[in-house]
C-alpha cells in the first residue's frame, strides 16, 4: 500500500467521495480486478490536442498533461463517434490503458473515430484505490439500488435518437425549461450511455429538481450491460426519482436506439410504455427520422415529436410531415405545439385514475 496524490479526479467517482490524498495497492506484479467500476489511480502517459479534458466531480472540464495522476474507473465504450473499448482481461500496475471518455472511464480501446478524437489518450496504472484495506468499486456506494418491480406511475417524457450527438440533450433542456417555467416539478434521469455527468447538469441548469443516471447504481456504462440488470437498474431509478412526487419524470437516453448501450431494452418495459406521456425522438437526417419512427412504433412506443438537426430547416420538416405524423420541434426555433399534446394525455390519464 502506498499513499498517492492525485491530482485530477473523474466525475465518474463521484458518489465516492474520493480525496487529493488516497492510498492504493501498488504491489508490482499484483493482479487487480477488472471488472466495471474499479477505480484506479492512473499516469497521463501523452499530451493531446483533442479530447483532453476530464470531467471532475463538480462538473467542471480539466485539461490532461502528460504527468497529471488521475482517478479513473473500468468500464466499457462503444461510442458510433468515438472510442469503443472494453474490460482489460487482466491488469496489474503499470499496465497501459486508454482513457474512453470524458468522465473517467478507462479500458482497452479497440476501434476509433480519430478523425474526430484522434488516438485515445494511454494511461499508465498506477493501483487499484483502496480504503480501509478494500480495492474501491463505484458499486460500494450508489444513491439507489435495482429493482425487480416498479411501483412508479409518474408521467415519463422520453427523449431518444438515432445516435450520439442527433440533439436529444439540446431538446430535453428546452422542454424541461418550458415546463419549468408553467410551473411544473421535474425529476431527470440519463439511463443509458458510459459515465459522465454533463447532461445531467445541464438538465439541472433548466429547472430539474434531482436528476441521477446509471451511474448512481454503481454502473459505469451500459455498453453491452446484462439486458436484466438494465431493466432492474431502470426501474430502481425511477422509483428513486417518485420518492418526492414530481410531476413527471424526463428521461435521455445516451447513444442510438439501436447502438450497443441497451435503449431498445428499456423501451421495452411494459411499466415505462404505459407512463410516457410524450416521446421525442432526435435524428439528423430523414432516413434516420423515418427509421427511429417506425422501429419505436413496432416495438409498441410510438414517437409524438421528431426533432433534431433534420428539423434545422424547411427541407427536412416537409418531409418529416409528408411521411410521418408527428410534430416537428426545432430546439433552435421552438414551438409549444406539443404542449397541447402532453397536456391532454395528463389530462386523459388522470381521469382514467379517478
Amino acid at each position: 500500500m502506498t499513499k498517492i496524490f492525485i491530482d485530477k479526479i473523474a466525475s465518474v467517482t463521484k458518489n465516492l467521495e474520493l480525496k487529493h490524498n488516497e492510498t492504493i495497492l501498488d504491489t508490482a506484479g499484483t493482479q487487480l480486478p477488472c471488472e466495471m467500476g474499479t477505480v484506479l489511480a492512473a499516469e497521463v502517459l501523452e499530451d493531446k490536442s483533442v479530447y483532453n479534458e476530464l470531467e471532475l466531480p463538480s462538473g467542471r472540464m480539466s485539461k490532461l498533461k502528460k504527468g497529471d495522476i488521475i482517478a479513473v474507473v473500468l468500464g466499457q465504450r462503444m461510442a458510433l463517434k468515438g472510442f469503443v473499448g472494453q474490460l482489460p482481461k487482466s491488469l496489474k500496475p503499470d499496465d497501459v490503458l486508454h482513457l474512453l471518455n470524458m468522465g473517467g472511464v478507462a479500458g482497452e480501446c479497440t476501434s476509433a473515430n480519430t478523425k474526430e478524437v484522434g488516438n485515445p489518450l494511454r494511461i499508465r496504472i498506477l493501483g487499484a484505490i483502496t480504503r480501509k484495506g478494500k480495492i474501491l468499486n463505484i458499486g460500494q456506494n450508489t444513491k439507489y439500488a435495482p429493482s425487480v418491480t416498479m411501483k412508479s406511475q409518474v408521467p415519463l417524457i422520453i427523449v431518444t435518437g438515432t445516435s450520439m450527438d442527433s440533439g436529444k440533450t439540446t431538446v430535453a433542456t428546452e422542454i424541461i425549461k418550458s415546463l419549468t417555467r408553467m410551473g411544473m416539478k421535474l425529476a431527470g434521469a440519463k439511463l443509458t450511455g458510459v459515465g459522465a455527468l454533463r447532461d445531467l447538469y445541464k438538465m439541472q441548469d433548466y429547472g430539474v429538481y434531482n436528476a441521477v443516471s446509471f451511474v448512481d447504481a454503481g454502473i459505469a456504462s451500459t455498453a453491452n450491460l446484462d439486458n436484466e440488470l438494465l431493466v432492474n437498474m431502470t426501474k430502481g431509478a425511477l422509483d428513486y426519482l417518485s420518492e418526492d412526487n414530481p410531476d413527471a419524470i424526463i428521461i435521455e437516453f445516451g447513444d442510438g436506439l439501436m447502438g450497443k448501450y441497451g435503449v431498445e431494452g428499456i423501451l421495452s418495459i411494459p411499466e415505462i410504455q404505459k407512463n410516457v406521456r410524450l416521446h421525442i425522438g432526435c435524428a439528423g437526417d430523414p432516413v434516420g427520422a423515418i427509421g427511429i419512427a417506425r422501429q419505436c412504433k413496432t416495438m409498441g412506443i410510438p414517437i409524438d415529436v421528431i426533432s433534431g438537426p433534420v428539423t434545422d430547416n424547411s427541407v427536412g420538416k416537409s418531409i418529416i410531415r409528408e411521411e410521418l405524423d408527428v410534430i416537428v420541434y426545432n430546439a433552435f426555433n421552438p414551438t409549444n405545439e406539443w404542449m397541447d399534446l402532453v397536456i391532454s394525455r395528463w389530462l386523459h390519464a388522470y381521469q382514467l385514475s379517478a
